[in-house]
């Protein structure tokens, strides 16, 4: 059988995984829940090897100037700190929606209800009644509607001018 051969991709709109906002939404309770049980996880490990936690430990280290460089902590840090900040822009990207797109209260419940409340909903029935006390009378079909218009709105935040929705129309303004 002949070997195929894959060529790099070239550019964002060739790779189907690129900015792939559904897919972090979809994964968001699983990674915040992982990075609170990580985090303490090593704080337990901290306070059984050090018998002090580890903002006192970490302060001690730097106060005495020592250097953790290519550490097992200093990987640790570098694992939890990545997880973090991915939320935090999340969020913060969430936030920005909610509080600047014309549609953005709808949208924020939307996504809440869908991929970013702590406790997932079992079922569309439960995340529409859910809903109801902030979006009167929405049907499936408009739910799902919105949730899609939600995800792209969301997308141009994160993403900027280089989510897949967009890519075609700025391709368009600016031929290469």
């Amino acid at each position: 059988m002949a070997k195929k051969h894959y060529s790099p991709v070239t550019s964002p709109e060739d790779n189907p995984l690129y900015h792939d906002t559904y897919k972090l939404l979809r994964c968001y309770r699983d990674s915040t829940y992982s990075l609170k049980v990580a985090v303490r996880q090593v704080e337990i490990q901290f306070q059984l090897e050090y018998k002090t936690s580890i903002d006192e430990f970490l302060d001690s280290i730097y106060a005495a100037g020592a250097d953790l460089t290519g550490s097992q902590i200093e990987e640790w840090a570098k694992s939890i700190s990545r997880s973090n900040k991915m939320i935090k822009l999340l969020l913060s990207s969430v936030d920005l929606l909610r509080k600047n797109h014309k549609h953005g209260e709808e949208y924020y419940w939307i996504l809440y209800y869908a991929f970013l409340s702590p406790q997932e909903l079992k079922n569309t029935d439960e995340i529409l009644e859910s809903l109801e006390e902030h979006i009167a009378n929405i049907s499936y079909r408009t739910y799902y509607r919105k949730r899609q218009a939600a995800i792209t709105a969301l997308s141009n935040i994160l993403w900027g001018f280089s989510a897949k929705e967009t890519l075609d129309t700025l391709n368009k303004f600016f031929p290469e």
